[in-house]
């Protein structure tokens, strides 16, 4: 398998991940910088993995509550669902100089199979890289929390990866505070536990500097997507898709 290299996603547009631990605010913290972009006039795609398109849906429910799901097959189902949502959303998103903002992104399967699955770190990184031809975000954004604290911000049923075990989230928290260590130019570290005005501010602050050469829409900014929230899966195309229309 010839995997290609590593390459930052900011010539066109403007490539944003959110990464931590279940709890760790993300969802929040995602639609929060969605909007203040769209304020600046950007054209904003706010999307999410696993799951923001018709065979994510499909391969959603497999990986997060097939009981039958192995940790490699588990990683395959993630790097099959992360390929055909960089081809089909948000390749294209950044090629018409829009900003994408992503609720998980590869480094989640890093930190979960790779680490927490026990899979290999650099094999489970490899495979994700293949599957999208390389592609990093230009920002990555880490929300810290103890996985303790995380587990009681949750509502609703737990998932596969949710009932894994505290064990099995400290080794993952650990894994994203080892990759932000390693590669700090790509990555800001934030105290998930900090009040959510103070993060947005903390966020806007090293995005701004990335949005130089992003086009300001010439009718406003428009976001489309909606990153999930505890136990739900919004779908793409019209059912939970809102249109957020910035300054004209």
């Amino acid at each position: 398998m010839s995997v290609p290299a590593a390459t930052l996603a900011h010539v066109n547009g403007l490539f944003v991940s959110f990464e931590g631990g279940d709890g760790a605010g993300k969802s929040t913290q995602a639609r929060a910088l969605r909007d203040w972009l769209v304020s600046t006039g950007r054209t904003v795609l706010l999307t999410f993995e696993p799951g923001d398109t018709e065979l994510g849906r499909v391969l959603r429910n497999a990986v997060m509550h097939g009981d039958h799901v192995d940790a490699r097959t588990e990683a395959l189902l993630y790097a099959a669902d992360r390929a055909h949502h960089v081809t089909t959303v948000v390749r294209p998103a950044l090629d018409r100089g829009e900003v994408v903002v992503t609720d998980r992104y590869l480094d989640s399967s890093v930190a979960y199979q790779g680490v927490g699955r026990d899979l290999g770190a650099d094999a489970v990184e490899q495979l994700s890289l293949w599957a999208t031809e390389g592609l990093l975000p230009a920002l990555t954004v880490l929300l810290d929390i103890d996985p303790v604290a995380g587990k009681a911000r949750l509502t609703g049923e737990p998932d596969r990866l949710e009932r894994a075990g505290d064990e099995f989230h400290r080794r993952t928290r650990q894994a994203f505070l080892d990759r932000a260590a390693a590669d700090p130019g790509r990555w800001l570290v934030l105290d998930g536990t900090r009040p959510t005005d103070e993060l947005a501010a903390a966020i806007r602050g090293r995005v701004e500097p990335l949005l130089g050469d992003v086009p300001v829409a010439s009718s406003g900014g428009a976001s489309v997507g909606v990153a999930p929230a505890s136990g739900s899966v919004p779908t793409r195309g019209g059912v939970v898709t809102p249109t957020v229309t910035g300054p004209s």
